[in-house]
C-alpha cells in the first residue's frame, strides 16, 4: 500500500473514528457557526451547545444498543 493511501486511511480514520454520525454532526455545526457568523450573528454559542448534545447522544445510543 503506498504511502499516500496509508495517510488517506489514517486521515479518515481519526476524522470519522468509530461513529460517522458524530464526524457529520461536526461537520454541520462548524458549517451553521460558519453561516451564522457571515451573516454577522454571534456565532460563538454554536460549538459549546453542539459539543455536549453530541457527546449526550452518542452515549445514549450506545447504552440503548446494550
Amino acid at each position: 500500500m503506498s504511502a499516500i493511501r496509508r495517510f488517506g486511511f489514517e486521515v479518515w480514520d481519526f476524522i470519522v473514528g468509530d461513529d460517522w454520525r458524530n464526524a457529520i454532526a461536526v461537520v454541520v455545526a462548524i458549517g451553521v457557526t460558519a453561516i451564522l457568523a457571515d451573516t454577522g450573528i454571534a456565532a460563538w454559542w454554536v460549538m459549546p451547545v453542539a459539543v455536549p448534545l453530541l457527546l449526550w447522544l452518542s452515549v445514549r445510543r450506545v447504552l440503548r444498543a446494550r
